[in-house]
């Protein structure tokens, strides 16, 4: 977790996220850093707009809620809700596969 908030914070003052500047986050926390654990991270938010993501992860919330608290509506609408759910979670899956790694 250390590693992806290092990119978080370094994303968050405008600085780059790249292996030297993830280290330096690191370290000047007094974590002992795992070359292989940065560059997995770095490799797999390469291209990624990271406050694009989080924008569309606090969206997914923010809509997620009301429809569980919608009144119950036809079959046909549940179904085809869900389905847009699944091609959403996929997408998403998709995206953060590459951090997996670094979860072990």
């Amino acid at each position: 977790m250390e590693y992806i908030y290092a990119a978080l914070l370094l994303n968050a003052v405008g600085k780059d996220v790249n292996e030297d500047n993830v280290k330096k986050v690191l370290e000047a926390a007094g974590i002992q850093v795992d070359e292989a654990k940065v560059k997995a991270l770095v490799s797999a938010l390469e291209g990624v707009d990271i406050n694009e993501v989080i924008e569309k992860a606090s969206q997914q919330a923010f809509v997620a809620a009301p429809a569980a608290a919608a009144p119950a509506e036809g079959a046909e609408a549940k179904a085809e809700e869900k389905k847009e759910e699944e091609e959403e979670k996929k997408t998403e899956e998709e995206a953060t596969a590459g951090l997996s790694a670094l979860f072990g």
